[in-house]
């Protein structure tokens, strides 16, 4: 369990940090302006976002497996590892075919069903980490399809970033908890 446990937490905490490489377009001359375009514009800009946000997909992908060994065997708790895996295979599909609307809609989605999944299992104090994840998510969804429905220039950029800033804020908080989470005992060599 501990090797599960420290694969799983830095899997996905190399896919958190790889997924918040957007923030390199405050370095790097991109062409897209981050007040008024989404920052799903940056995969068509440049090659290194593809890159990016494809690594960051295998990594929530390979994270699968270990996860499903530490979560609740029971279907919230898979629930949260598919939803895991969900995005991974979403970001790595943005990746190679960047620029369809579906994505952000399966991001989304993937982002709800997680932490709605965590609000069911996690313990209290954690539990509100969750709630108010998905709260935020729904939120911030709200503002980027508000801002893309008025048109261009009317911050869609801004909404879409700070979206992906809560995306990895939630991601770090389950990184923190499968660092402190206790882990689950089972038989193993006829020991109880």
């Amino acid at each position: 369990m501990r090797t599960a446990r420290l694969v799983a937490v830095v899997l996905v905490g190399l896919g958190v940090v790889v997924y918040s490489a957007w923030l390199l377009e405050f370095l790097l001359p991109t062409g897209v302006s981050p007040t008024q375009q989404p920052a799903g514009d940056l995969l068509l800009a440049a090659p290194l976002f593809r890159v990016t946000v494809g690594t960051a997909g295998f990594a929530f992908v390979l994270a699968g497996p270990p996860l499903m060994r530490l979560a609740p065997v029971h279907w919230t708790g898979r629930l949260t590892v598919s939803s895991v895996v969900c995005l991974g295979l979403v970001l790595i599909a943005d990746s190679l075919v960047p620029g369809t609307s579906v994505v952000e809609l399966l991001t989304n989605l993937a982002f709800v069903s997680g932490s709605v999944s965590l609000a069911l299992w996690w313990p209290p104090g954690w539990r509100e980490w969750a709630v108010a994840g998905c709260a935020l998510v729904l939120i911030t969804w709200a503002l980027v399809f508000v801002a893309s429905q008025l048109g261009p220039g009317l911050y869609a950029g801004v909404f879409s970033r700070v979206q992906l800033g809560v995306r990895a804020v939630l991601l770090v908080v389950g990184i923190a908890y499968v660092v402190v989470m206790p882990v689950p005992r089972f038989a193993s060599g006829g020991n109880h």
